[in-house]
């Protein structure tokens, strides 16, 4: 049995991103894993300007003579910019100031292709660099997680690896039952005799096997959810939104209170590449969006753990200021990106949207998703951010602590 073969054998329940020289040797735990990370992507890239909406500059009006939001359903949140009334089951979150948003999200030299954008922020790049290796995945290489975690990461509501990609123990969990089973058929085959490469994988694949046994109870737990005197009904928990990215939600925290550890959960909320129609179809996402956070937050306030989880969004990119002529808006540069948790310090960050003298142009972006990312690693993880990213780049200080 060869390696592709196997992996076929494991299908979408389970999978692998292994180096060939990746060792299996558990560290003692030397980051701050036990504190959770939530990437959330809005994948196709989310207009920001329609999301937090510069609402008391006269040239977004100009600029978007169909789009623009009207003042009067705009959620208020400075004296320049509020929310996308889609957003509303984010205010009590920024009203408790455990919501940042990091305005000019961007980098030198955008470019925009879907493609190479997304893969520039999977692998923490410069525009001009391509790398193998996802960001996340070469510090769990260079700082492996203790043996009491499940996996390095879980990825939800997509098939991709993103910033896990080339080398870290990452379990594709859109459906538990099914990664059950899969995990199972897996270590079924035994590694006997297999080849080297072959052992090496269903090593790592023992490692992650052992989340199965806390996840197969899942679907048993959603049944019994209605009798049950600690179920989300009975506290008072915000319940998820219908939808892949609700699922995602639920799958996540019925797997964090089953006890399964992980260092980063990645969820995608898919369907942002608006050129046309843009105002339902963001719409609907953005109530997603939060209604999906509010949920998360909600669940894992219950659970005790939101003073130790950190969720920051990402896209590829973000959208141009001026409209286009399907009532849509095109590939663009520096967006706007949510940072939330118990230990964050609410309020805007970055660079707000200059819009006056922009014709057809785009945005400067002022903070570099890379700082973004530091922030993550060092004062999050407390880890030497520059030894991943290959340069030094000056956290956010949106952390209390």
């Amino acid at each position: 049995m060869q390696r592709r073969e196997f992996l076929q054998v494991l299908g979408a329940g389970l999978t692998l991103a292994v180096l060939p020289e990746l060792t299996l040797a558990y560290s003692a735990d030397p980051a701050h894993y036990g504190r959770l990370l939530v990437l959330v992507e809005l994948k196709g890239g989310n207009d920001g300007l329609n999301t937090v909406i510069p609402y008391a500059s006269p040239d977004y009006a100009r600029l978007r003579p169909s789009l623009a939001i009207a003042r009067d359903q705009v959620l208020t949140l400075s004296e320049r910019a509020g929310f996308h009334p889609s957003l509303s089951a984010l205010m009590p979150m920024w009203q408790d100031g455990e919501l940042a948003l990091v305005e000019g999200v961007g980098y030198p030299e955008p470019n925009l292709s879907h493609f190479r954008s997304i893969e520039i922020w999977d692998t923490a790049s410069a525009s001009d660099q391509v790398l193998q290796t996802g960001w996340l995945s070469r510090q769990f290489r260079r700082a492996p997680l203790s043996g009491q975690f499940a996996a390095d990461g879980v990825v939800l509501a997509s098939q991709t690896l993103g910033p896990f990609e080339g080398g870290a123990r990452v379990v594709v969990l859109n459906d538990p039952a099914a990664f059950a089973r899969e995990a199972k058929l897996a270590s079924d085959m035994g590694s006997g005799n297999a080849p080297g490469a072959l052992a090496h994988i269903l090593k790592v694949e023992g490692d992650i096997r052992h989340a199965a046994e806390g996840l197969a109870g899942n679907g048993m737990a959603a049944m019994t959810a209605k009798r049950d005197p600690n179920s989300a009904e009975a506290q008072g928990k915000i319940p998820p939104p219908p939808g892949a990215f609700g699922k995602a939600i639920k799958t996540l925290t019925d797997t964090l209170a089953r006890g399964s550890q992980v260092a980063v959960a990645r969820l995608t909320l898919t369907g942002f590449d608006t050129h046309g129609g843009q105002l339902a179809t963001q719409g609907r996402l953005l109530k997603e969006l939060a209604e999906g956070l509010a949920s998360l937050r909600s669940s894992l306030q219950a659970q005790g753990r939101w003073q130790d989880t950190l969720v920051m969004s990402y896209a590829e990119f973000g959208r141009r200021p001026r409209q286009n002529g399907n009532n849509g808006t095109d590939h663009g540069t520096a967006n706007v990106h949510f940072v939330a948790g118990g230990q964050v310090k609410g309020g805007f960050y970055g660079k707000a949207p200059e819009l006056a003298g922009i014709s057809d142009g785009n945005l400067d972006y002022g903070v570099d998703f890379r700082q973004l990312y530091a922030t993550a690693l060092g004062p999050w993880w407390g880890q030497d951010a520059a030894a991943v990213l290959g340069g030094r780049f000056a956290p956010v200080p949106l952390l209390r602590a």
